[in-house]
């Protein structure tokens, strides 16, 4: 049970964060009432004028993300909450985006694509003037939904993970942000270019809006998302290591729980150590004469003199000759014999086509082959993957396997069986 110290910490936090949201509200809110003019014709133009914005306002505006910039040649544009929310209180029907799908704004695009050629070819100017501001705005909107879904999950990154205490609430969000992604990428994939070009037809204006600059943006938005998930990635393998770990400390806790009179033995006391961790040999310290400290000349050099000379004469230098590298051929002829063992093995399994496989180590003891079982199966496994992908296709490897121990996830191999795919 959390402890009665810790409430009033998470009671402070929380205020703090209530404090510092409503702090930045008001800073955002007074920013929309002290540039209202400026927000509001870019409201009913195609860009926000900056004729009466300083730089430090316009600064402020865009890191609010009130206001947001397309690309580094484009002008200052309306974000598309600010502009839904300024249609939503002036009940502006037309400019209002009631549905989000990325679908129901292509259906949007075909229509005014219509309307601008219908408006067009009837001459009416001053409609097809509307019609080109409002597809504009609607490829506006279509391109900052984007923005801000994936500005939303940087946000969601560098503060909700931090701010998540559990590490299975970090993985669940990790796992939500994954799902978000997906979507989005069905979004772009929905834009079909090819259809896009079709339907624009040979009017430079709507190619260059609807082909060049939405092809650039789309692209864009597929880096973007690239980012984000190669970073989602690398969090989700950290917190999966840190799970394991905190698996691991966990159920040695529980252990200890139910056993608290354990004490580890000094296995470097034993006369017969666990196999566990008989694994490595003993470790010889390396030496070497300290040749900068003048007090040890002395004893160097006696144990120089102590060493043993050599038995055989000395040869002359000249008369050596290139240093012959012995073959193996034994151990090269051993190798090539328990591979072919191993394709006999394959052979066999291809002709009896048995349903329900061979097993490796049957196989060994019916042949009577000296093989060692480890080794055998060793073969059997790294023969499989040297295999190409088109004829490991052909074969299923199932492994007989189990966990070393309790508390140890290491996967011990007893036996593998192999059969052909098609009699699965």
């Amino acid at each position: 049970m959390p402890s009665t110290e810790a409430r009033p910490a998470e009671d402070h936090a929380d205020h703090q964060l209530e404090g510092r949201l409503a702090s930045t509200g008001v800073e955002r809110l007074a920013l929309l009432g002290k540039h209202a003019e400026a927000l509001m014709q870019g409201y009913s133009r195609d860009e926000v004028p900056l004729a009466n914005l300083s730089e430090r306002a316009l600064n402020k505006l865009l890191a609010a993300r009130i206001v947001w910039r397309p690309d580094e040649q484009g002008g200052v544009k309306l974000a598309p909450r600010v502009r839904e929310l300024i249609a939503e209180m002036l009940a502006d029907e037309t400019r209002r985006q009631v549905n989000a799908d990325v679908g129901e704004t292509l259906e949007l695009l075909r229509s005014l694509v219509q309307s601008y050629r219908e408006a067009q070819s009837q001459g009416e100017y001053w409609r097809q003037e509307q019609q080109l501001l409002r597809l504009r705005q609607a490829l506006d909107d279509l391109n900052g939904r984007f923005a801000d879904a994936i500005d939303s999950l940087w946000q969601r990154l560098n503060s909700d993970f931090g701010f998540v205490s559990r590490l299975n609430d970090k993985i669940r969000e990790n796992d939500r942000a994954q799902k978000q992604i997906v979507r989005l990428l069905d979004g772009l994939q929905l834009i079909d270019f090819d259809e896009l070009i079709e339907l624009v037809g040979s009017d430079g204006g709507l190619r260059k809006l609807l082909i060049s600059q939405l092809q650039r943006q789309v692209s864009q938005h597929y880096t973007s998302l690239r980012e984000v998930q190669s970073r989602l990635t690398e969090l989700m393998a950290r917190f999966r290591q840190q799970q394991s770990r905190s698996r691991l400390v966990s159920g040695m806790a529980a252990f200890l729980r139910e056993h608290p009179n354990f004490v580890p033995g000094n296995y470097a006391r034993r006369s017969e150590v666990p196999d566990l961790v008989n694994q490595a040999t003993a470790l010889n310290a390396a030496a070497s004469p300290a040749l900068d400290h003048q007090s040890d000349t002395r004893v160097i050099t006696e144990l120089l003199h102590e060493l043993p000379r050599p038995q055989q004469p000395s040869r002359d230098a000249t008369s050596a000759g290139p240093a012959a590298v012995e073959t193996t051929g034994l151990v090269a002829a051993r190798q090539q014999a328990l591979k072919d063992d191993v394709e006999r093995f394959y052979l066999a399994v291809i002709d009896q086509s048995a349903e329900a496989g061979i097993s490796a180590l049957d196989y060994l003891h019916q042949s009577d082959m000296t093989w060692g079982e480890e080794i055998w199966l060793f073969q059997v496994i790294a023969e499989y993957q040297s295999l190409p992908r088109s004829e490991q296709a052909a074969f299923r490897l199932q492994q007989s396997e189990s966990r070393a121990s309790q508390f140890n996830d290491l996967r011990l191999i007893h036996d593998v069986t192999l059969r052909l795919a098609r009699s699965a």
